[in-house]
């Protein structure tokens, strides 16, 4: 009978095991028997396996992507919220409190297989003009607030922070698997969720945020964001390793996302002027006509926009950009969604 082992240790073997370090060793290092540790790996390899398939299973069911989530989302309080958190930011200490461990947890069951995701991506307009306007420790403040604000945005939308890239926020919405016939039923409140979240954002930065920066002498902020919907593929990027009094007790491995539809909305985003939206062709095909007013078909520089895509019938990708009036009253056509 295999002795008393903590699910924290049993992660601990599985893991060092997946590391490539041999049971033997492993059963060295953790004051083990060999044939316990062998045992707990194909125990922990057989219920991760059988978790893994129901996982895939359970993919079509109704997440919070299968919502439509703008209803729910207060954003006259978020930006209530937003002010107290930024005033005590500015006054105190700004806190960050935005765990990575649910995105972890979502990656994990698409871990080695492709997936669908609404890709969002939100950059401040001009960072390197505010690092030489403000002190280190001030820019940092600002940065640190800004970057909790957002985050918390796109928790509220049914959206994960994949990574954050200075002082700029990747973030995805999963599309639950679909097929050819039912893309745009499984796609289009993933994306109607990421537009969503970017207007509460630019209203949350200007109505929210900036107040409370301009009573304290700071420069405002503005964004710039892009949203496009693609297939990426779930890889595996090295080990998260927890450590204890000098020994590893923990290791796991932290998973990212590759993709054309990355590369792309990043790109897009430069293209944005500031506070607006810019959405890629298959995302403003998928909205209603009424929400479509918001948006306005952009005319780029060929040198400085020339994606072809299959989508489009091996024609340049077209770009649409918000219109920034809309953004005088919250998206008013979608809450007549």
């Amino acid at each position: 009978m295999i002795p008393y082992i903590s699910l924290e240790q049993r992660e601990t073997i599985f893991n060092l095991y997946k590391s490539g370090i041999s049971p033997d060793i492993i059963a060295l290092q953790m004051d083990l028997n060999e044939k316990d540790v062998i045992a707990i790996i194909n125990e922990t390899n057989s219920y991760k396996t059988n978790k893994r398939n129901s996982k895939k299973r359970q993919r079509d069911a109704p997440l919070l992507s299968g919502l439509y989530l703008d209803t729910i989302v207060n954003v006259d309080l978020a930006i209530k919220q937003a002010q107290s958190r930024i005033w005590q930011a500015l006054k105190v200490k700004p806190q960050f409190n935005i765990s990575m461990e649910e995105t972890q947890n979502i990656l994990e069951s698409y871990e080695g297989s492709k997936v669908t995701f609404v890709i969002l991506y939100i950059d401040l307009v001009e960072s390197t003009r505010l690092s030489m306007m403000l002190p280190i420790n001030r820019l940092a403040t600002i940065i640190q607030a800004f970057t909790q604000e957002m985050s918390m945005l796109i928790e509220a939308y049914g959206g994960y922070v994949l990574k954050y890239v200075g002082d700029a926020i990747l973030a995805f919405f999963v599309v639950p698997d679909y097929d050819k016939e039912s893309f745009k039923t499984n796609a289009y409140l993933p994306c109607l969720n990421a537009v969503n979240c970017a207007c509460s954002m630019i209203k949350v930065n200007r109505e929210g945020i900036n107040p409370i920066l301009n009573q304290n002498d700071y420069p405002e902020l503005k964004v710039r964001i892009g949203i496009d919907i693609g297939e990426n593929v779930v890889v595996q990027y090295g080990w998260d390793t927890y450590n204890r009094n000098g020994k590893v007790i923990m290791k796991k491995a932290h998973l990212d996302a590759l993709g054309y539809t990355i590369n792309i909305t990043t790109k897009m985003t430069g293209l944005a002027k500031p506070d607006q939206i810019v959405i890629g062709q298959m995302v403003y095909d998928l909205l209603d006509e009424s929400q479509k007013l918001d948006f306005e078909s952009l005319s780029v520089n060929p040198y400085m926009w020339n994606y072809v895509s299959d989508y489009a019938g091996g024609s340049i990708y077209d770009l649409y950009g918000s219109i920034n009036k809309k953004f005088d009253v919250h998206y008013n056509s979608v809450n007549n969604h």
